[in-house]
């Protein structure tokens, strides 16, 4: 198997390590509830999405 012949720099790893981190959760607020949702999901608190009801939340079984 191959092995690097010559040693990389730190800054060359450093630059290619640049990308290997966590980015934050982009946050949104609901147009029905203003309860804080993660974007492009159900509002945990109301059950809309997009203005329209996509999970029952009042029929608990």
């Amino acid at each position: 198997m191959p092995n690097p012949k010559h040693r990389f720099s730190q800054t060359r790893t450093a630059k290619r390590r640049t990308h290997h981190k966590l980015e934050s959760v982009a946050i949104a607020t609901c147009n029905n509830c203003g309860a804080a949702v993660v974007s492009h999901r159900v509002c945990p608190e109301c059950g809309y999405y997009r203005g329209k009801l996509a999970i029952d939340k009042g029929a608990t079984a």
